[in-house]
């Protein structure tokens, strides 16, 4: 069993590192002061193209892509990648500046894996060029969407269109000016069984019929420019040809996108709890406190000790699920994939929590990235399946597993 990162990974850790000196660090407080300017509501920010230029004259590019993609993918296995996503969850905005955001990452795969030529050729060059935004379009208002058999969307033949009645919410990125594809899962097949019945097809912001309910605030925040949204479909027809894979195979498509995209958050999520427990650690060793400097108290260094035993077990759960994705594919890690889907994002809201604490008044404020990396991560504790999915559907399967082992 080897721990080392491989010289190759290692050469993209340092690369990586160097572009977030030069590039990402420095111009991480006007990306925010920008995207919380309410005159720039819905407006991306005007640094982010050149940026991306950068990224992609250095190869830091798509590094997300697993290898089993062929002409479409940089190489790097998920194991490689790993610790690349870590780097770049220290700043949530900056995987847009390697084209490895969600929800682009997850739609990428399944244009790549399920696409027919000719959507590939309209959508997923220009996705992996970096030229538009996409949006994954799920959720539901009237009903629990945890279970997905619940939606209730339609999306019926009538000629050569398929017409498309419902409603949606949470959908993330759907309001960038740059969002220009989204992808679309609803009911085909009513009479089927329930995991049959969906499909995915692929509908321009722009059909006719379709409203934009609301922008979703979350933690007060409107997540400009993407943010989240409500959406209405009424009789909002699609060419035939947009349908994903086929009729009924909704779920096939949504198993095969939610796996890497869980743990893709799980990374990132890492890389923010390492970054606050550096923060948080700068910080107490630089305030003095009833006499002697605040990290000289037992209660702040044995919260520093647990935040850096949590992260490293996360740290290490990520990698084995990531190997085993490269090894046994995604179905064969999904125990370990719902394992750090659990733990990772709860890990790093503990971990800020305990910097927040160390900062005093500061630590709920902005002056610091740690809030906001608190409410993220308390959000991805439901985004792509709550924590109580998960923890059921890992329990079920262990319990099946272990009583087919013989009894010692």
């Amino acid at each position: 069993m080897q721990f080392d990162h491989s010289p190759k990974t290692q050469d993209l850790i340092n690369r990586l590192e160097a572009f977030f000196d030069k590039h990402v660090y420095p111009t991480e407080q006007d990306h925010y002061d920008w995207n919380h300017n309410p005159a720039n509501l819905w407006k991306r920010w005007p640094g982010i193209d050149k940026i991306k230029e950068h990224a992609k004259a250095e190869g830091l590019w798509n590094l997300f892509l697993p290898h089993e993609y062929g002409e479409f993918s940089p190489g790097l296995t998920n194991l490689e990648y790993a610790p690349l996503a870590e780097i770049m969850g220290r700043v949530p905005h900056s995987s847009e500046f390697f084209n490895c955001s969600a929800p682009d990452t997850g739609n990428m795969e399944v244009l790549a894996k399920f696409g027919s030529p000719a959507q590939q050729e309209r959508w997923l060059k220009p996705l992996l060029a970096g030229e538009i935004r996409s949006a994954y379009v799920m959720t539901e208002p009237q009903v629990a969407s945890s279970d997905a058999t619940n939606l209730e969307l339609t999306i019926l033949p009538d000629g050569d269109d398929y017409v498309i009645n419902g409603r949606k919410w949470w959908i993330s990125g759907a309001m960038n000016p740059n969002c220009k594809i989204w992808i679309v899962m609803g009911k085909t097949l009513l009479d089927n069984p329930r995991h049959q019945q969906h499909s995915q097809i692929l509908v321009e912001p722009g059909t006719p019929g379709i409203t934009i309910v609301r922008n979703q605030t979350v933690f007060g925040s409107h997540n400009s420019p993407g943010g989240e949204c409500e959406l209405r479909f009424e009789n909002v027809r699609v060419p035939k040809e947009n349908l994903i894979l086929g009729e009924g195979r909704g779920f096939e498509i949504a198993q095969g996108r939610l796996g890497p995209g869980r743990i893709h958050h799980c990374m990132r999520s890492i890389g923010q709890a390492q970054r606050a427990l550096e923060i948080m650690s700068r910080r107490v060793e630089n305030r003095v406190a009833f006499g002697k400097k605040i990290s000289d108290q037992s209660s702040i260094r044995q919260d520093v000790a647990k935040s850096f035993c949590e992260i490293e077990m996360a740290r290490l759960l990520t990698l084995k699920a990531a190997d085993a994705m490269d090894r046994h594919g995604n179905k064969g890690a999904k125990d370990l994939i719902a394992a750090i889907k659990v733990i990772a994002p709860q890990m790093a809201q503990t971990v800020c929590d305990r910097a927040i604490q160390a900062h005093g008044g500061m630590g709920v404020s902005d002056d610091t990235p740690i809030a906001s990396f608190f409410t993220l991560n308390r959000f991805l504790r439901i985004a792509d399946g709550p924590d109580e999915v998960h923890m059921s559907q890992l329990g079920k399967l262990k319990i099946q597993e272990y009583n087919a082992l013989p009894v010692r």
